[in-house]
Protein backbone atom coordinates (compact mmCIF):
# COMPACT_ATOMS: atom_id res chain seq x y z
CA UNK A 1 0.00 0.00 0.00
CA UNK A 2 2.54 2.15 0.66
CA UNK A 3 4.11 2.12 -2.87
CA UNK A 4 0.64 2.50 -4.14
CA UNK A 5 1.40 6.52 -4.39
CA UNK A 6 4.64 5.96 -6.26
CA UNK A 7 3.24 3.42 -8.50
CA UNK A 8 0.48 5.86 -10.12
CA UNK A 9 3.21 8.59 -9.81
CA UNK A 10 5.44 6.39 -12.16
CA UNK A 11 2.83 5.53 -14.79
CA UNK A 12 1.68 9.12 -14.87
CA UNK A 13 5.11 10.33 -15.74
CA UNK A 14 5.25 6.82 -18.26
CA UNK A 15 2.11 8.26 -19.82
CA UNK A 16 3.15 11.62 -19.88
CA UNK A 17 6.53 10.67 -21.51
CA UNK A 18 4.65 8.58 -24.29
CA UNK A 19 2.22 11.76 -25.41
CA UNK A 20 5.39 14.15 -25.47
CA UNK A 21 7.61 11.21 -27.91
CA UNK A 22 3.90 10.37 -30.17
CA UNK A 23 2.57 14.19 -30.54
CA UNK A 24 4.28 15.19 -33.06
CA UNK A 25 2.57 12.63 -35.21
CA UNK A 26 -0.75 14.43 -34.96
CA UNK A 27 0.34 17.76 -34.62
CA UNK A 28 1.30 20.24 -37.58
CA UNK A 29 4.24 21.94 -38.18
CA UNK A 30 3.43 25.75 -37.02
CA UNK A 31 1.83 23.77 -33.71
CA UNK A 32 5.17 21.77 -33.02
CA UNK A 33 6.91 25.07 -33.45
CA UNK A 34 4.84 26.80 -31.02
CA UNK A 35 5.22 24.15 -28.06
CA UNK A 36 8.39 23.95 -28.32
CA UNK A 37 8.92 27.49 -26.54
CA UNK A 38 5.81 26.81 -24.42
CA UNK A 39 7.37 23.88 -23.14
CA UNK A 40 10.68 25.46 -22.43
CA UNK A 41 8.43 28.11 -20.96
CA UNK A 42 6.47 25.79 -18.47
CA UNK A 43 9.77 24.48 -17.31
CA UNK A 44 10.61 28.02 -16.13
CA UNK A 45 7.43 28.61 -14.45
CA UNK A 46 8.08 25.33 -12.21
CA UNK A 47 11.01 26.97 -11.04
CA UNK A 48 9.27 30.17 -10.43
CA UNK A 49 6.90 28.35 -8.55
CA UNK A 50 9.02 26.42 -6.49
CA UNK A 51 10.36 30.00 -5.15
CA UNK A 52 7.41 31.35 -4.75
CA UNK A 53 4.74 28.60 -3.83
CA UNK A 54 6.71 26.56 -2.08
CA UNK A 55 9.73 28.98 -0.48
CA UNK A 56 8.18 32.46 -0.56
CA UNK A 57 10.84 34.22 -2.46
CA UNK A 58 9.24 36.31 -5.17
CA UNK A 59 11.33 36.62 -7.86
CA UNK A 60 10.93 38.38 -11.46
CA UNK A 61 14.58 37.28 -11.95
CA UNK A 62 14.14 34.13 -13.85
CA UNK A 63 14.02 35.34 -17.57
CA UNK A 64 17.36 37.28 -16.84
CA UNK A 65 18.75 33.53 -16.16
CA UNK A 66 16.73 32.51 -19.27
CA UNK A 67 18.41 35.33 -21.34
CA UNK A 68 21.89 34.54 -20.18
CA UNK A 69 21.59 30.92 -20.69
CA UNK A 70 20.29 32.12 -24.65
CA UNK A 71 23.11 34.84 -24.94
CA UNK A 72 25.62 32.13 -23.79
CA UNK A 73 25.29 30.05 -27.03
CA UNK A 74 24.59 32.95 -29.34
CA UNK A 75 28.03 34.60 -28.50
CA UNK A 76 29.76 31.30 -28.05
CA UNK A 77 28.70 30.29 -32.12
CA UNK A 78 28.60 34.13 -33.18
CA UNK A 79 32.14 34.52 -32.08
CA UNK A 80 34.14 30.94 -31.91
CA UNK A 81 31.10 28.93 -34.50
CA UNK A 82 29.46 25.55 -33.47
CA UNK A 83 31.38 22.68 -32.09
CA UNK A 84 31.19 19.96 -29.76
CA UNK A 85 33.68 22.28 -27.92
CA UNK A 86 31.93 25.45 -28.17
CA UNK A 87 28.38 23.99 -27.34
CA UNK A 88 29.59 22.06 -24.17
CA UNK A 89 31.65 25.30 -23.11
CA UNK A 90 28.68 27.68 -23.67
CA UNK A 91 26.52 25.48 -21.92
CA UNK A 92 28.42 25.27 -19.28
CA UNK A 93 29.22 29.11 -19.18
CA UNK A 94 25.73 30.13 -19.47
CA UNK A 95 24.89 27.33 -16.25
CA UNK A 96 27.83 28.95 -14.02
CA UNK A 97 27.41 32.31 -14.84
CA UNK A 98 23.58 32.27 -14.46
CA UNK A 99 24.64 30.22 -10.76
CA UNK A 100 27.09 33.06 -9.78
CA UNK A 101 24.38 35.91 -10.35
CA UNK A 102 21.70 34.83 -8.78
CA UNK A 103 24.17 34.20 -6.05
CA UNK A 104 25.21 37.36 -5.80
CA UNK A 105 21.09 38.40 -5.76
CA UNK A 106 20.58 36.14 -2.86
CA UNK A 107 23.31 37.63 -1.09
CA UNK A 108 22.13 40.96 -1.68
CA UNK A 109 18.48 40.11 -1.14
CA UNK A 110 18.71 37.70 2.11
CA UNK A 111 20.74 39.65 4.29
CA UNK A 112 19.93 40.19 7.94
CA UNK A 113 17.05 43.05 8.67
CA UNK A 114 15.90 42.69 4.72
CA UNK A 115 12.26 42.51 3.99
CA UNK A 116 10.90 39.92 1.88
CA UNK A 117 9.34 42.45 -0.63
CA UNK A 118 13.50 43.32 -1.21
CA UNK A 119 14.33 40.26 -3.47
CA UNK A 120 11.27 40.85 -5.65
CA UNK A 121 12.93 44.69 -6.10
CA UNK A 122 16.47 43.23 -6.80
CA UNK A 123 15.12 41.32 -9.50
CA UNK A 124 13.18 43.71 -11.04
CA UNK A 125 16.89 45.42 -11.09
CA UNK A 126 18.58 42.82 -12.56
CA UNK A 127 16.16 42.39 -15.36
CA UNK A 128 16.65 45.94 -16.34
CA UNK A 129 20.69 45.67 -15.98
CA UNK A 130 20.90 42.71 -18.22
CA UNK A 131 18.92 44.42 -20.90
CA UNK A 132 21.30 47.47 -20.94
CA UNK A 133 23.80 45.44 -20.79
CA UNK A 134 22.63 43.67 -23.73
CA UNK A 135 22.20 47.22 -25.61
CA UNK A 136 25.26 48.49 -24.69
CA UNK A 137 27.43 45.16 -26.07
CA UNK A 138 26.96 47.08 -29.68
CA UNK A 139 27.86 44.48 -32.40
CA UNK A 140 29.12 41.80 -30.08
CA UNK A 141 25.94 41.32 -28.72
CA UNK A 142 24.23 42.71 -31.49
CA UNK A 143 22.50 45.48 -28.80
CA UNK A 144 18.62 46.13 -29.25
CA UNK A 145 18.57 43.98 -32.60
CA UNK A 146 19.86 40.58 -30.59
CA UNK A 147 21.51 38.13 -32.69
CA UNK A 148 19.77 35.87 -35.83
CA UNK A 149 21.34 33.48 -37.88
CA UNK A 150 24.03 31.66 -36.69
CA UNK A 151 25.18 27.93 -36.87
CA UNK A 152 22.79 25.72 -34.30
CA UNK A 153 22.01 21.84 -33.53
CA UNK A 154 21.29 19.94 -36.80
CA UNK A 155 18.23 18.67 -34.85
CA UNK A 156 14.52 18.28 -36.57
CA UNK A 157 11.66 20.73 -35.51
CA UNK A 158 10.21 16.99 -33.90
CA UNK A 159 13.17 16.37 -32.55
CA UNK A 160 13.37 19.42 -30.42
CA UNK A 161 9.39 19.11 -29.54
CA UNK A 162 10.36 15.86 -28.01
CA UNK A 163 13.61 17.39 -25.81
CA UNK A 164 11.64 20.67 -24.68
CA UNK A 165 8.60 18.16 -24.14
CA UNK A 166 10.66 15.92 -21.82
CA UNK A 167 12.26 18.94 -19.65
CA UNK A 168 9.50 20.42 -19.10
CA UNK A 169 8.19 16.32 -17.82
CA UNK A 170 11.66 16.05 -16.11
CA UNK A 171 11.66 19.87 -14.32
CA UNK A 172 8.03 18.91 -12.78
CA UNK A 173 9.08 15.01 -12.10
CA UNK A 174 12.26 16.73 -10.15
CA UNK A 175 10.15 19.75 -8.65
CA UNK A 176 7.86 17.09 -7.43
CA UNK A 177 10.68 15.04 -5.70
CA UNK A 178 11.72 18.04 -4.11
CA UNK A 179 8.73 19.35 -2.65
CA UNK A 180 7.67 16.31 -1.14
CA UNK A 181 10.88 15.49 0.68
CA UNK A 182 12.34 16.25 3.86
CA UNK A 183 14.03 19.32 2.49
CA UNK A 184 10.86 20.41 0.73
CA UNK A 185 8.83 20.06 3.98
CA UNK A 186 11.85 22.90 5.14
CA UNK A 187 11.48 25.04 2.15
CA UNK A 188 7.60 25.11 3.35
CA UNK A 189 8.50 25.98 6.52
CA UNK A 190 10.76 29.07 5.65
CA UNK A 191 8.35 30.26 3.74
CA UNK A 192 5.34 30.16 6.81
CA UNK A 193 8.09 31.36 9.56
CA UNK A 194 11.87 32.14 8.90
CA UNK A 195 12.37 33.43 12.19
CA UNK A 196 11.65 29.81 13.93
CA UNK A 197 13.62 28.37 11.49
CA UNK A 198 16.63 30.28 12.00
CA UNK A 199 15.97 29.59 15.85
CA UNK A 200 16.50 25.97 14.66
CA UNK A 201 20.16 26.57 13.76
CA UNK A 202 19.25 26.46 10.15
CA UNK A 203 20.90 29.45 7.59
CA UNK A 204 17.85 30.34 5.95
CA UNK A 205 19.44 32.78 3.53
CA UNK A 206 22.45 30.37 2.47
CA UNK A 207 19.23 27.42 1.62
CA UNK A 208 17.53 30.28 -0.69
CA UNK A 209 20.65 31.04 -2.17
CA UNK A 210 20.85 27.08 -3.25
CA UNK A 211 17.93 27.13 -4.34
CA UNK A 212 17.65 30.41 -6.34
CA UNK A 213 21.18 29.73 -7.64
CA UNK A 214 19.55 26.45 -8.53
CA UNK A 215 16.36 27.56 -10.31
CA UNK A 216 18.74 30.03 -12.12
CA UNK A 217 20.91 26.84 -13.78
CA UNK A 218 17.43 25.46 -15.00
CA UNK A 219 16.29 28.78 -16.53
CA UNK A 220 19.77 28.96 -18.38
CA UNK A 221 19.71 25.54 -19.88
CA UNK A 222 15.57 26.91 -21.27
CA UNK A 223 17.42 29.52 -22.60
CA UNK A 224 19.97 27.64 -24.22
CA UNK A 225 18.12 25.08 -25.75
CA UNK A 226 15.90 28.16 -26.90
CA UNK A 227 18.42 29.70 -28.34
CA UNK A 228 19.87 26.24 -29.96
CA UNK A 229 16.60 25.76 -31.44
CA UNK A 230 14.86 29.15 -32.72
CA UNK A 231 18.59 30.40 -34.14
CA UNK A 232 17.26 34.08 -32.82
CA UNK A 233 17.74 35.73 -29.94
CA UNK A 234 16.98 39.77 -28.71
CA UNK A 235 17.44 41.35 -25.33
CA UNK A 236 13.57 40.82 -24.41
CA UNK A 237 14.06 36.92 -23.69
CA UNK A 238 15.48 38.81 -20.49
CA UNK A 239 13.83 41.57 -19.57
CA UNK A 240 11.15 42.18 -16.23
CA UNK A 241 7.88 42.03 -18.89
CA UNK A 242 9.02 38.45 -19.39
CA UNK A 243 9.79 38.03 -15.31
CA UNK A 244 6.40 39.34 -14.47
CA UNK A 245 4.77 36.92 -17.38
CA UNK A 246 6.11 34.03 -15.63
CA UNK A 247 4.87 35.07 -12.22
CA UNK A 248 1.23 35.64 -13.42
CA UNK A 249 1.65 32.40 -15.12
CA UNK A 250 2.30 30.84 -11.68
CA UNK A 251 -0.21 32.51 -10.20
CA UNK A 252 -2.94 31.80 -12.47
CA UNK A 253 -1.99 28.04 -12.99
CA UNK A 254 -1.97 27.92 -8.56
CA UNK A 255 0.82 28.70 -6.61
CA UNK A 256 2.50 25.51 -4.26
CA UNK A 257 0.88 22.69 -7.38
CA UNK A 258 3.98 22.38 -10.25
CA UNK A 259 1.50 21.06 -12.63
CA UNK A 260 -0.82 24.42 -12.09
CA UNK A 261 2.09 26.76 -13.41
CA UNK A 262 3.23 24.58 -16.10
CA UNK A 263 -0.16 24.23 -17.47
CA UNK A 264 -0.86 27.91 -17.50
CA UNK A 265 2.21 28.54 -19.13
CA UNK A 266 2.16 26.49 -21.73
CA UNK A 267 -1.72 26.91 -22.68
CA UNK A 268 -1.40 30.83 -22.39
CA UNK A 269 1.62 31.13 -24.69
CA UNK A 270 0.42 28.78 -26.76
CA UNK A 271 -2.75 30.14 -27.20
CA UNK A 272 -1.03 33.68 -27.26
CA UNK A 273 1.13 32.48 -30.32
CA UNK A 274 -2.92 32.05 -32.38
CA UNK A 275 -4.29 34.90 -30.87
CA UNK A 276 -1.49 37.47 -30.20
CA UNK A 277 -1.35 38.64 -34.18
CA UNK A 278 -5.12 38.62 -35.15
CA UNK A 279 -5.91 40.18 -31.64
CA UNK A 280 -2.88 41.90 -30.25
CA UNK A 281 -4.54 44.14 -27.91
CA UNK A 282 -7.56 42.28 -27.08
CA UNK A 283 -5.54 39.31 -26.18
CA UNK A 284 -3.60 41.14 -23.41
CA UNK A 285 -6.72 42.08 -22.20
CA UNK A 286 -8.52 39.22 -22.07
CA UNK A 287 -5.25 37.72 -20.38
CA UNK A 288 -5.47 40.63 -17.99
CA UNK A 289 -9.24 40.47 -16.88
CA UNK A 290 -8.95 36.96 -16.46
CA UNK A 291 -5.82 37.13 -13.54
CA UNK A 292 -8.02 39.95 -11.55
CA UNK A 293 -10.83 37.57 -12.04
CA UNK A 294 -8.57 34.08 -10.90
CA UNK A 295 -7.07 36.63 -7.94
CA UNK A 296 -10.23 37.63 -6.65
CA UNK A 297 -12.22 34.75 -7.09
CA UNK A 298 -9.88 31.82 -6.78
CA UNK A 299 -6.10 33.11 -4.80
CA UNK A 300 -4.86 30.21 -4.65
CA UNK A 301 -5.18 29.32 -8.51
CA UNK A 302 -7.10 27.71 -11.33
CA UNK A 303 -5.40 24.56 -10.13
CA UNK A 304 -6.23 24.02 -6.79
CA UNK A 305 -9.78 24.86 -7.88
CA UNK A 306 -10.02 22.48 -10.39
CA UNK A 307 -8.10 19.86 -8.40
CA UNK A 308 -10.65 20.06 -5.76
CA UNK A 309 -13.65 19.59 -7.89
CA UNK A 310 -12.37 15.68 -8.52
CA UNK A 311 -10.58 15.35 -4.99
CA UNK A 312 -11.62 12.37 -3.12
CA UNK A 313 -11.51 11.84 0.89
CA UNK A 314 -7.88 12.87 1.48
CA UNK A 315 -5.70 9.05 1.73
CA UNK A 316 -4.91 8.60 5.54
CA UNK A 317 -0.83 9.17 5.99
CA UNK A 318 1.17 7.01 8.90
CA UNK A 319 2.95 9.75 10.98
CA UNK A 320 6.30 8.87 11.27
CA UNK A 321 7.82 6.35 13.79
CA UNK A 322 9.44 7.98 16.62
CA UNK A 323 13.11 7.02 18.26
CA UNK A 324 14.99 8.10 20.90
CA UNK A 325 18.44 9.21 20.98
CA UNK A 326 20.73 9.81 24.36
CA UNK A 327 20.51 13.53 26.02
CA UNK A 328 24.16 15.19 24.99
CA UNK A 329 25.66 15.52 28.26
CA UNK A 330 26.35 18.98 28.69
CA UNK A 331 28.02 19.62 31.87
CA UNK A 332 31.44 21.31 32.08
CA UNK A 333 33.50 22.76 33.41
CA UNK A 334 32.05 24.00 36.52
CA UNK A 335 34.63 27.23 36.51
CA UNK A 336 32.92 28.44 33.20
CA UNK A 337 29.82 30.37 33.42
CA UNK A 338 27.09 28.47 30.69
CA UNK A 339 26.51 32.17 29.86
CA UNK A 340 27.87 35.64 30.97
CA UNK A 341 26.54 38.65 30.72
CA UNK A 342 28.03 42.02 31.00
CA UNK A 343 26.97 45.88 30.67
CA UNK A 344 24.04 44.60 28.59
CA UNK A 345 22.11 47.69 27.26
CA UNK A 346 19.39 47.90 24.83
CA UNK A 347 17.65 51.29 23.81
CA UNK A 348 15.61 52.88 21.23
CA UNK A 349 16.64 56.54 20.82
CA UNK A 350 16.15 57.86 24.25
CA UNK A 351 14.43 54.83 25.23
CA UNK A 352 16.27 52.64 27.51
CA UNK A 353 14.52 49.28 27.77
CA UNK A 354 17.59 47.52 29.23
CA UNK A 355 20.48 49.00 31.09
CA UNK A 356 23.98 47.72 32.82
CA UNK A 357 22.62 44.55 32.61
CA UNK A 358 25.20 42.40 34.39
CA UNK A 359 24.29 37.97 35.39
CA UNK A 360 26.25 34.99 34.64
CA UNK A 361 24.42 31.50 35.05
CA UNK A 362 26.04 28.39 34.94
CA UNK A 363 25.21 24.58 34.20
CA UNK A 364 23.60 22.89 36.37
CA UNK A 365 21.20 26.24 36.49
CA UNK A 366 17.50 26.99 36.37
CA UNK A 367 17.76 30.92 36.62
CA UNK A 368 14.31 32.69 36.71
CA UNK A 369 13.97 35.98 35.01
CA UNK A 370 10.67 37.52 36.70
CA UNK A 371 9.67 41.36 37.06
CA UNK A 372 6.40 43.49 36.38
CA UNK A 373 5.01 43.55 32.85
CA UNK A 374 7.45 46.12 30.90
CA UNK A 375 10.50 45.37 32.81
CA UNK A 376 12.66 43.86 29.70
CA UNK A 377 12.17 40.47 30.37
CA UNK A 378 11.40 39.39 26.88
CA UNK A 379 13.94 41.98 25.71
CA UNK A 380 16.41 40.40 27.61
CA UNK A 381 15.74 37.27 26.15
CA UNK A 382 15.84 38.50 22.63
CA UNK A 383 19.25 40.42 23.14
CA UNK A 384 20.84 36.98 24.64
CA UNK A 385 19.52 35.28 21.61
CA UNK A 386 20.63 37.91 18.52
CA UNK A 387 23.97 39.41 18.53
CA UNK A 388 22.54 41.98 16.42
CA UNK A 389 19.36 42.79 19.20
CA UNK A 390 21.79 45.01 21.96
CA UNK A 391 23.00 48.31 21.98
CA UNK A 392 25.91 47.64 23.91
CA UNK A 393 27.77 45.51 26.65
CA UNK A 394 28.98 41.60 25.27
CA UNK A 395 26.90 38.45 25.63
CA UNK A 396 29.20 34.77 25.85
CA UNK A 397 28.39 31.01 25.61
CA UNK A 398 30.72 28.86 27.37
CA UNK A 399 33.56 31.62 27.07
CA UNK A 400 32.83 32.30 23.34
CA UNK A 401 31.80 35.72 22.51
CA UNK A 402 28.27 36.07 20.34
CA UNK A 403 29.33 39.47 19.32
CA UNK A 404 26.66 40.19 16.32
CA UNK A 405 26.11 36.78 15.38
CA UNK A 406 22.85 35.92 14.19
CA UNK A 407 20.39 33.87 15.95
CA UNK A 408 21.13 30.36 13.81
CA UNK A 409 25.05 31.12 14.74
CA UNK A 410 24.20 31.35 18.62
CA UNK A 411 21.85 28.22 18.56
CA UNK A 412 25.40 26.48 16.86
CA UNK A 413 26.94 27.64 20.02
CA UNK A 414 24.44 25.87 21.75
CA UNK A 415 21.62 28.05 22.20
CA UNK A 416 17.97 27.06 22.72
CA UNK A 417 15.15 29.52 22.34
CA UNK A 418 11.37 29.12 22.98
CA UNK A 419 9.34 32.30 22.34
CA UNK A 420 6.80 34.02 24.36
CA UNK A 421 3.87 33.20 21.62
CA UNK A 422 3.73 29.77 20.06
CA UNK A 423 6.33 30.35 17.50
CA UNK A 424 5.72 27.25 15.28
CA UNK A 425 4.59 26.31 11.59
CA UNK A 426 1.14 26.76 10.94
CA UNK A 427 0.85 23.94 7.96
CA UNK A 428 3.49 21.61 8.91
CA UNK A 429 2.68 18.32 10.53
CA UNK A 430 3.62 17.62 14.72
CA UNK A 431 5.96 15.33 13.15
CA UNK A 432 7.40 17.52 10.30
CA UNK A 433 8.01 20.78 12.78
CA UNK A 434 9.82 17.72 14.37
CA UNK A 435 12.08 17.09 11.87
CA UNK A 436 12.80 20.70 10.80
CA UNK A 437 14.24 20.86 14.41
CA UNK A 438 16.27 18.24 14.30
CA UNK A 439 17.79 19.16 10.64
CA UNK A 440 21.32 20.19 12.64
CA UNK A 441 21.58 16.88 14.24
CA UNK A 442 20.38 14.65 10.98
CA UNK A 443 20.34 15.72 7.42
CA UNK A 444 17.14 16.58 5.49
CA UNK A 445 17.27 14.57 2.17
CA UNK A 446 16.02 16.41 -0.81
CA UNK A 447 14.41 13.14 -2.22
CA UNK A 448 13.08 10.90 0.32
CA UNK A 449 11.12 11.43 3.46
CA UNK A 450 12.69 9.64 6.44
CA UNK A 451 10.42 6.94 8.46
CA UNK A 452 11.47 7.61 11.66
CA UNK A 453 12.34 10.52 13.64
CA UNK A 454 15.43 10.58 16.57
CA UNK A 455 14.20 12.73 19.46
CA UNK A 456 15.97 12.98 22.76
CA UNK A 457 13.83 11.59 26.10
CA UNK A 458 13.21 14.87 27.66
CA UNK A 459 11.33 15.94 24.03
CA UNK A 460 9.75 12.58 23.89
CA UNK A 461 8.52 12.95 27.33
CA UNK A 462 7.30 16.19 26.23
CA UNK A 463 5.25 14.77 23.81
CA UNK A 464 3.75 12.18 25.56
CA UNK A 465 2.71 14.48 28.46
CA UNK A 466 0.65 16.72 26.26
CA UNK A 467 -1.02 13.84 24.20
CA UNK A 468 1.20 15.14 20.83
CA UNK A 469 2.78 11.89 20.33
CA UNK A 470 -0.41 10.73 19.22
CA UNK A 471 -0.59 13.48 16.96
CA UNK A 472 2.10 13.13 14.78
CA UNK A 473 0.23 13.62 11.48
CA UNK A 474 -2.34 16.99 12.93
CA UNK A 475 -0.80 19.91 11.17
CA UNK A 476 0.00 22.48 13.90
CA UNK A 477 -2.76 24.64 12.71
CA UNK A 478 -5.53 22.75 14.55
CA UNK A 479 -3.53 21.87 17.86
CA UNK A 480 -4.76 24.32 20.64
CA UNK A 481 -2.78 27.06 21.66
CA UNK A 482 -1.83 24.90 24.90
CA UNK A 483 -0.72 22.11 22.67
CA UNK A 484 1.05 24.57 20.61
CA UNK A 485 3.33 25.94 23.56
CA UNK A 486 4.15 22.05 24.16
CA UNK A 487 5.21 21.35 20.74
CA UNK A 488 7.99 24.32 20.23
CA UNK A 489 8.80 23.30 23.63
CA UNK A 490 9.19 19.83 22.59
CA UNK A 491 11.21 21.24 19.39
CA UNK A 492 13.78 23.15 21.54
CA UNK A 493 14.41 20.41 23.43
CA UNK A 494 14.92 18.32 20.43
CA UNK A 495 17.61 20.49 19.25
CA UNK A 496 19.46 19.29 22.66
CA UNK A 497 20.78 22.86 23.42
CA UNK A 498 23.40 23.69 26.03
CA UNK A 499 21.68 27.15 27.16
CA UNK A 500 17.86 26.99 26.99
CA UNK A 501 16.03 30.47 26.75
CA UNK A 502 12.40 29.89 28.20
CA UNK A 503 9.80 32.84 27.39
CA UNK A 504 7.02 31.31 29.71
CA UNK A 505 7.21 27.81 28.25
CA UNK A 506 3.66 26.64 30.47
CA UNK A 507 1.31 29.05 29.39
CA UNK A 508 -1.88 27.59 28.07
CA UNK A 509 -0.84 24.30 29.81
CA UNK A 510 -2.69 22.37 32.32
CA UNK A 511 -1.71 22.45 36.08
CA UNK A 512 -0.61 18.75 35.41
CA UNK A 513 1.22 19.35 32.15
CA UNK A 514 2.71 22.68 33.91
CA UNK A 515 3.98 20.00 36.87
CA UNK A 516 5.57 17.88 34.54
CA UNK A 517 7.11 20.33 32.19
CA UNK A 518 8.86 21.91 35.59
CA UNK A 519 9.87 17.98 36.40
CA UNK A 520 10.93 17.90 33.01
CA UNK A 521 13.13 21.15 33.28
CA UNK A 522 14.99 20.21 36.95
CA UNK A 523 15.64 16.31 35.44
CA UNK A 524 17.73 18.45 32.64
CA UNK A 525 19.48 20.70 35.56
CA UNK A 526 20.05 18.08 37.48
CA UNK A 527 20.80 15.19 35.65
CA UNK A 528 22.01 16.99 32.33
CA UNK A 529 23.98 20.25 33.87
CA UNK A 530 21.43 22.42 31.47
CA UNK A 531 21.72 25.52 31.78
CA UNK A 532 17.84 27.15 31.87
CA UNK A 533 16.91 31.02 32.10
CA UNK A 534 13.16 30.77 32.58
CA UNK A 535 10.97 33.95 31.90
CA UNK A 536 7.89 33.44 33.90
CA UNK A 537 4.75 35.06 36.27
CA UNK A 538 3.52 32.42 37.90
CA UNK A 539 5.68 32.42 41.42
CA UNK A 540 4.51 29.44 42.88
CA UNK A 541 5.93 27.53 39.83
CA UNK A 542 9.31 29.35 39.65
CA UNK A 543 9.82 28.63 43.63
CA UNK A 544 9.61 25.30 42.94
CA UNK A 545 12.00 24.74 40.34
CA UNK A 546 14.62 27.65 40.67
CA UNK A 547 18.04 27.25 41.54
CA UNK A 548 17.99 31.22 41.81
CA UNK A 549 15.58 33.98 40.50
CA UNK A 550 16.95 37.25 39.02
CA UNK A 551 14.13 40.55 39.44
CA UNK A 552 14.16 43.04 36.63
CA UNK A 553 12.52 46.49 37.02
CA UNK A 554 12.93 49.11 34.66
CA UNK A 555 15.61 47.49 32.75
CA UNK A 556 17.89 47.19 35.54
CA UNK A 557 18.45 44.32 37.64
CA UNK A 558 16.29 44.63 41.37
CA UNK A 559 17.42 41.42 43.00
CA UNK A 560 19.82 39.00 42.12
CA UNK A 561 19.83 36.06 44.69
CA UNK A 562 18.00 33.14 46.36
CA UNK A 563 14.80 32.14 46.16
CA UNK A 564 14.02 31.92 49.84
CA UNK A 565 15.88 35.91 49.34
CA UNK A 566 13.55 37.08 46.27
CA UNK A 567 10.43 35.64 47.26
CA UNK A 568 11.08 36.83 50.74
CA UNK A 569 11.94 40.26 50.06
CA UNK A 570 9.03 42.55 51.02
CA UNK A 571 11.15 45.51 47.91
CA UNK A 572 10.23 42.93 45.58
CA UNK A 573 6.75 42.18 46.45
CA UNK A 574 6.11 45.90 46.55
CA UNK A 575 7.59 46.34 43.03
CA UNK A 576 6.41 42.65 41.45
CA UNK A 577 3.16 41.99 43.39
CA UNK A 578 1.98 45.60 43.34
CA UNK A 579 1.94 45.21 47.61
CA UNK A 580 2.58 48.98 48.90
CA UNK A 581 5.85 48.47 51.06
CA UNK A 582 5.63 48.60 55.07
CA UNK A 583 5.97 52.05 56.37
CA UNK A 584 8.99 53.01 57.68
CA UNK A 585 8.87 53.03 61.88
Amino acid sequence: MARTPLLRGGVAVAIAAALVLAAPLALDQYAISILIRSFLFGAIAVTVDILWGYCGVLSFGQATYFGIGAYAFGLAVTQIGLSPGVALGALAAGCAVSALVAWLIAWLGFGPRVTPLYISVITLVEAVIFVQLIYSGGDFTGSSSGLSGFDTFDVSMEGWFRIAGLFLLAAVVLGAILVRSDAGRLLVAIRENEQRCRYCGIATARVKGVLLAGAAVIAALAGYAYAGYTDVIAPDLGNFQFGTELVIWVALGGRGTLYGPAAAAVLIDYASAYLGGTLPFIWQLIVGLVFIVVIVLMPQGIGPAVASLARRRPRAVAPPALATVADAEVGGDAAKPAIAVAGLSRHYGSLRVLDGIDFTARAGELVSLVGPNGAGKTTLIRCLSDGAERSGGSVAIEGTPIGRAAPEACVRLGLGRKFQAPNVFETLTVADALRIARARQERLSPWRRAQSIALPAAARLVLQATGLEDALATEVRHLSHGAKQALELAMVLAMQPRVLLLDEPTAGLTKGERTLIGGILTDLVRRHGLCILLVEHDLEFVREISSRIIVLHQGRILLDGSVAEVTGSELVRSIYTGTPEPAAA
